[in-house]
């Protein structure tokens, strides 16, 4: 078993990515964004999955865009670029699949 918590750090500081820990075939990940920041398109070559804690956000897959609010899950494929902009202060759990 293993139990990962998640802080809020939007109280603290700006944008906020950073690792939360690693289990068996997966990174976990955190980002917080305030409303209108942005992470600019990317990729990635494994599989990821990007949870909405809470918040509103807007993304670019493929120049298709998606909204996602609370409680919605993105599934990407490998090698899908991606942008992201916060409608609202938002928290993602991202999960690089290895």
């Amino acid at each position: 078993m293993t139990i990962i918590q998640v802080q809020a750090m939007l109280k603290e500081k700006k944008k906020h990515i950073g690792k939360l820990g690693s289990i068996e075939g997966a990174d976990v990940l955190n980002i917080q964004l305030r409303a209108g920041e942005k992470i600019p398109e990317h990729h990635t070559d494994n599989e990821v999955l990007i949870i909405v804690q809470f918040g509103e956000v807007r993304f670019i897959i493929e120049g298709m865009e998606e909204i996602l609010t609370q409680d919605t899950i993105l599934a990407l494929n490998p090698s899908e670029k991606h942008s992201l902009e916060a409608i609202t202060d938002v928290r993602l759990i991202v999960i690089k699949l290895k």
